[in-house]
């Protein structure tokens, strides 16, 4: 027991010291008694890596992208859309129909309907009255729950779109000039692209509304269990839209929100008012993004020997070969006490200043994990997966402490646990990730779907210093 707690101290002491090149021999002297001496070991070894192709991520997320720029890197395009349905909320509120004074049909209906979507920026601040030209298009069926969905899924190739459906075109910019100055200058302001949608509107059925509010609101009341949930809302009365770029160059910016809100006029017993109900799309239903790269570009990129690459959306990936059997050969009773690797980043050549961004955090699992670990909706637990994230003073990414990683990879080769060729692989991938705001656990990961680009030291002819993993080894004296 003696020598479990001490191991578990030596540990932590090491977790600080694995950092310096220097000779550890006679470190376990000055951390242990005469009767526990721990012999310690260091060793450098080091790593190979190559750029993988991502080809598509699982993008069944929070968050949406939508846009194309140019990126200065390669001088292709980049171009992200997305699809969503609407969420109803627990606070779904609609007047009785006898206080309803808008109608159509003698039913109830909306004076006007709007889709409004919120955006967080632009890719460049210098785009901000670029003109783009967006359509929306109602989709036939609904994304369902269950399905894996990834930055691939486009629903014009998979005939998800309703041919004869809702279909609007709108041009916008960034800035918003619609809206006063006034408005736009305030703290409070989200900047944001609105769609009317007040055009006459056929349902599947063939029944027609004077726009799509009505249309919403009659369903409504006469299949109040269509509203009962999201699931039954967007399988029978919205299956949601799927956002096109039709035009335009220089905008791209993350959807951190979408509304449906639909206005009509209400009389009560002391005052005639508007009111309004509002469909979200947010988190709690399907929204996955779209993304276009220019594939023969990519490969280009990961074809590169000098480095490797780190480039989002969806683009490239690291791939790093962990030398464990050399590791452990000959260390086999020796505990693993740590192991440090750290990412040197090449600094960006071109002087463009519209340049991709570098990937604020990166997240380090097995190759074989590289679809599961998403699909699952899992989180790094620092045994077999990690995030660390990009420290400017440095230039680099530190992984402190994989040592319970390269034991298992280990053990499941020693013990034929494993078959696939990829045993001792990693992928470095590009993360965003959501925190507890009372603990700070991390509770969300997902792909990073942002512009981003960078160059790793690494790669079959690299010419800068080798990538190495810093091992500390500890052994208790016979």
């Amino acid at each position: 027991m003696n020598k479990l707690i001490t191991m578990a101290g030596v540990a932590f002491v090491t977790m600080a010291i694995s950092s310096c090149d220097e000779d550890t021999a006679g470190i376990g002297q000055s951390l242990t008694s005469e009767a526990d001496k721990l012999t310690l070991t260091s060793a450098n070894y080091e790593v190979s890596s190559r750029t993988i192709v991502a080809d598509s991520v699982f993008t069944l997320s929070n968050t949406c992208y939508f846009g194309c720029v140019k990126d200065p890197e390669t001088g292709t395009e980049v171009k992200s859309e997305f699809s969503s349905q609407l969420h109803l909320t627990e606070y779904l509120h609609i007047y009785p129909d006898n206080q309803i004074k808008s109608r159509y049909n003698n039913l109830p209906g909306a004076d006007s309907c709007e889709l409004v979507i919120y955006v967080q920026s632009p890719f460049s601040a210098k785009d901000s009255l670029t003109a783009i030209k967006m359509r929306v298009n109602e989709l036939s069926t609904p994304m369902e729950e269950g399905q894996r969905y990834y930055s691939n899924y486009d629903p014009f190739k998979l005939g998800m779109i309703r041919k004869d459906g809702l279909r609007k075109d709108k041009m916008f910019t960034y800035g918003n000039l619609t809206d006063p100055d006034s408005l736009r200058a305030t703290s409070s302001y989200f900047h944001n692209i609105r769609i009317p949608l007040n055009e006459t509107y056929t349902d599947k059925s063939g029944a027609t509304y004077n726009n799509y509010g009505t249309y919403i609101m009659q369903q409504y009341f006469q299949h109040p269990e269509y509203f009962g949930n999201s699931y039954a809302f967007s399988h029978h009365v919205c299956p949601g839209f799927f956002f096109q770029l039709l035009d335009g160059l220089g905008f791209y910016t993350k959807v951190y929100g979408i509304g449906l809100r639909t206005y009509y006029t209400v009389e009560t017993d002391t005052a005639t008012i508007t009111a309004s109900l509002t469909l979200a799309g947010t988190k709690e239903v399907m929204q996955t993004t779209l993304v276009t790269n220019d594939n023969k570009t990519i490969q280009q990129l990961a074809n590169e020997d000098g480095h490797t690459y780190i480039k989002s959306p969806a683009g490239l990936f690291t791939e790093v070969t962990l030398p464990v059997e050399e590791i452990k050969q000959g260390h086999e009773t020796d505990s693993l006490l740590s192991s440090r690797i750290v990412f040197q980043r090449l600094n960006n050549q071109s002087s463009d200043n519209r340049v991709l961004g570098i990937p604020p955090t990166l997240l380090m699992i097995p190759k074989d994990s590289l679809h599961s670990f998403f699909e699952s909706n899992k989180v790094p637990d620092y045994k077999l997966s990690y995030m660390a994230s990009y420290s400017s003073s440095t230039n680099t990414y530190t992984f402190s402490n994989i040592s319970s990683l390269i034991t298992a990879l280990w053990n499941a080769k020693r013990l034929k646990t494993t078959q696939s060729p990829d045993w001792n692989k990693v992928v470095l991938v590009p993360v965003s990730y959501a925190s507890s705001t009372s603990s700070s656990e991390i509770t969300n990961v997902e792909h990073y779907m942002g512009l981003t680009s960078t160059r790793l030291v690494g790669g079959s002819a690299n010419s800068n210093q080798p990538i190495q993993v810093n091992v500390v080894y500890g052994k208790f004296k016979d």
